[in-house]
């Protein structure tokens, strides 16, 4: 082949995948999933824990996604932020992952998934969510 049929030959390009933050779930959730879902990140990681133990609401997709991340957040926020509270930066984390837990009920409670930077690659690699 030569340079000038190399150039003219349209290159097919694979679909990007965008990201998930911010995208309406493509698996349909109904308002109680929607309800679970937001009070697992405001109440993390209690909500979580019994929603694991909740046979009808553990295998739910739109849930189980959620769940995960939360339950997975609640565990490093709390125990990062227990460990840096004896100094200053401890103390300030802490209302700033408040603010992030309400922001993420929200928008889970509008239908859409959440990324949250490392924990939600760490969750999907466990096959969690």
């Amino acid at each position: 082949m030569t340079e000038e049929q190399f150039e003219n030959t349209p290159m097919e390009e694979e679909p990007m995948e965008e990201p998930m933050m911010g995208r309406p779930s493509s698996v349909e959730a109904s308002s109680d999933d929607k309800l679970w879902a937001a009070l697992g990140y405001v109440f993390t990681p209690l909500i979580p824990i019994i929603i694991l133990l909740l046979e009808d609401k553990k295998n739910r997709p739109f849930i189980r996604a959620h769940n995960a991340q939360a339950l997975a957040w609640g565990v490093v926020f709390y125990l990062i932020s227990s460990l840096l509270s004896f100094a200053v930066i401890g103390l300030c984390l802490i209302p700033i992952g408040w603010l992030l837990q309400l922001w993420w009920a929200y928008k889970a409670y509008q239908g859409e998934l959440i990324e949250i930077p490392v924990i939600t690659n760490f969750v999907k690699g466990q096959g969690w969510a």
